[in-house]
């Protein structure tokens, strides 16, 4: 029986960093990375076994510095990147690098939670991606839909494009393009869209949302003013090309159409404080998930602006007349966008939201305390979608 109550995991350090395992679809599995001036730094795979409702966890060794971003290959269940920052004549950089976890790691072999903490594994680097002209990483986004060769980093004002050679084992720079302009610009996110064959990704700088073509690595959109404070985070809706959405300090979140950047197609205005996080979920994109600095997670239902606005086409076959008329009259009015839910089990800033790569039912969310939470999509909610 399936129940929708929370999963609670609390780290034993602050953490800011979390990500599915993206090229694992069967087994339920995040990642975590912590944050810690004084000890080393550690990732936490954690496996949920939704069958039991229990977290299991394996733990890795991150020695080189507090892990600001985590990214996971979407060909390899082995490969991640980490931006991390690491201290050097009292100047603190934040780099980058490709690691490789051990083998029997890759896919859900369980510990115990009690023995876990004798036998803590390290991490193999592959490879660092040099920024030393570069500046500080901001994060590393792998090619969406690529077989895990190609990836971006941004950093400060840069957009690297690098081809990780032969088994990963050295990173090479093929393309840049520089944000232009006055002051210190800073990129503080990006996405790379799954659509146009994988050549296009948004990065977020100040209050400013761009798209770039990775072929000519050319500025291809400008929103100006996408939002009133920083542009925290963005996403693309996995199944409508031209949508995006972006949060940020103002407490809002917009959904945008790309051809038309003059306004927002569409406005939330339901967290109280900056909004880190937003999400489509993978496989029914009208189900947006956001995290705050206001401590709650909210889930809403954006039908208006997704792939299937007036819910779920039925077959006309399986109705009877009467369903066939009252299914008629249903299409023709397009769902109301909703909250569908507001979880509020962290008591500090919500940094991370993800969605499973296994189970778009499930998400986790992870607070700066270090406690992270796995929810489920109501199930009425999730009945309704899928029947």
């Amino acid at each position: 029986m399936e129940d929708d109550a929370p999963v609670i995991y609390g780290l034993e350090f602050q953490a800011r960093a979390l990500t599915p395992q993206t090229a694992e679809t069967d087994a339920i599995r995040f990642l975590v990375g912590t944050q810690s001036l004084r000890y080393d730094n550690m990732i936490h795979i954690i496996d949920f076994d939704d069958e039991n409702n229990i977290i299991n966890k394996n733990v890795l060794l991150h020695q080189v510095g507090e892990i600001w971003h985590i990214s996971t290959s979407p060909a390899d269940k082995g490969v991640l990147a980490t931006c991390y920052n690491k201290t050097s004549d009292t100047k603190v950089m934040t780099c980058a690098a490709v690691w490789r976890m051990p083998k029997e790691l890759e896919s859900g072999s369980h510990e115990s939670p009690d023995d876990s903490s004798s036998n803590t594994q390290t991490l193999e680097l592959l490879c660092h991606l040099d920024n030393t002209a570069h500046g500080n990483m901001a994060c590393v986004m792998w090619e969406p839909m690529g077989d895990g060769k190609k990836i971006i980093s941004l950093a400060d004002n840069n957009i690297l494009l690098w081809d990780l050679q032969e088994s990963s084992a050295k990173a090479v720079l093929s393309s840049s393009a520089a944000l232009e302009g006055k002051g210190q610009l800073k990129f503080t996110s990006g996405r790379w869209s799954p659509h146009h064959n994988c050549t296009q990704i948004a990065t977020a700088n100040d209050t400013t949302v761009r798209g770039w073509d990775t072929r000519s690595m050319r500025q291809i959109y400008c929103i100006e003013n996408a939002h009133g404070q920083l542009v925290r985070d963005l996403d693309f809706n996995p199944n409508k090309q031209y949508y995006l959405a972006s949060c940020g300090d103002d407490c809002k979140v917009k959904f945008w159409d790309t051809r038309n950047v003059t306004e927002p197609v569409k406005t939330l205005e339901e967290h109280s404080h900056w909004v880190w996080n937003v999400r489509y979920n993978h496989s029914h994109d009208q189900l947006i998930l956001t995290g705050s600095s206001d401590s709650r997670v909210i889930l809403s239902n954006m039908v208006s602006i997704s792939s299937e606005p007036f819910g779920h086409m039925v077959d006309d076959d399986e109705l009877s007349d009467q369903e066939d008329q009252h299914q008629e009259e249903k299409i023709k009015e397009p769902l109301q966008d909703s909250v569908i839910a507001t979880y509020e089990e962290h008591e500090d800033s919500v940094y991370a939201v993800e969605w499973s790569s296994a189970d778009p039912w499930l998400f986790a969310s992870l607070s700066y305390d270090g406690r992270l939470v796995i929810n489920r999509v109501p199930r009425a909610l999730k009945y309704h979608i899928l029947l």
